[in-house]
């Protein structure tokens, strides 16, 4: 499945051919390449690509699902992934994943993959709450803020309908 990466203003089609470990072959924009990707312990990715070797840090936007600044040696870039998901919701008029009531929802149908929120957790802004497995793809649905987790309204295992509340925060 296809996603838009938008980098800076420039928004590029990649599309995961194959993958066979840590060896991708994914098409970008019509053109295919073969990478070797490794998340590393520190948290940063070293990419080989057409025989260059980079090595990038993403750090994740406060309340803002799958967007992030990418830290290069000499450069830094805003990032964002525009998937089925992004895309649900930036149609539907929102960014954000959390209403202002402190719920926190699911905007498609899914599966619960992992909760790691139990209610009376403190949890902190970004913290995983909910992974959810829906068109093929996980999402985690993170704390839209500081607080204590009120309710949680799903389990592992649980089918999901869009617009359900999975977790609710005081």
């Amino acid at each position: 499945m296809a996603v838009e990466i938008k980098i800076g203003d420039r928004i590029s089609w990649v599309d995961l051919i194959k993958q066979d470990g840590n060896l991708l072959e994914i098409d970008i924009d019509g053109k295919t390449h073969k990478v070797d990707v490794m998340h590393t312990a520190d948290g940063t990715f070293s990419i080989l690509a057409d025989g260059h070797s980079y090595n990038i840090e993403l750090v994740p936007f406060h309340q803002r699902p799958k967007k992030y600044t990418a830290y290069t040696l000499y450069q830094e870039f805003d990032v964002e992934v525009i998937d089925a998901e992004a895309r649900y919701l930036l149609n539907r008029g929102g960014n954000s994943l959390a209403s202002s009531d402190k719920k926190i929802m699911s905007p498609m149908p899914g599966k619960v993959v992992k909760v790691f929120a139990n209610e009376g957790d403190e949890v902190i802004a970004g913290q995983t709450l909910v992974v959810i497995s829906a068109m093929k793809m996980e999402s985690e649905y993170k704390a839209p803020m500081d607080g204590k987790v009120k309710k949680v309204s799903v389990k592992e295992g649980d089918t999901i309908e869009g617009n359900q509340i999975l977790v609710e925060l005081e």
